[in-house]
């Protein structure tokens, strides 16, 4: 009889936490589900790998990104509003945060009374795959198709 390989095999997503009290860490999640309470976040930084647990309830935003360099300048805001949704179903959104940022992008599912929501942001050159938004770091939400 063989022996079959038992090793689970776990996705890596590079991440950037946005605290609401403006705090930022970056690193690699492997537990990240938006119906949990916390994951955690290992970072590589100078001090060497550290593993940090992350209370969704101290968050305005989960970045998933594609690399933790991030991106040189800012976007360009010029016809982000105007672009068209890839997906069917898709909801367009601007999204301003109690800290005065706003972020524009579209959503499939945005329910205030859930804990957050996912994004794909505009702007096809953006660092940012997709976005998990915490309701309560939200000021204002727009929507359009």
């Amino acid at each position: 009889m063989e022996e079959k390989d038992q090793t689970i095999t776990r996705t890596q997503n590079y991440v950037v936490a946005r605290f609401r009290d403006g705090r930022m860490i970056k690193g690699i999640t492997y537990d990240f589900g938006p119906q949990k309470k916390l994951f955690h976040i290992t970072s590589t930084g100078e001090d060497g790998k550290r593993v940090f647990k992350i209370p969704l309830s101290e968050l305005k935003a989960v970045f998933f990104v594609k690399s933790l360099e991030g991106r040189k300048g800012p976007l360009s805001l010029n016809g982000l509003l105007k672009e068209e949704a890839d997906t069917v179903g898709s909801i367009k959104v601007k999204i301003t945060f109690y800290d005065g940022e706003t972020l524009i992008g579209t959503t499939q599912g945005y329910t205030p009374e859930r804990e957050g929501f996912f994004v794909v942001p505009s702007g096809r050159d953006s660092n940012n795959l997709r976005i998990f938004i915490i309701s309560n770091a939200v000021k204002q939400i727009e929507t359009w198709r």
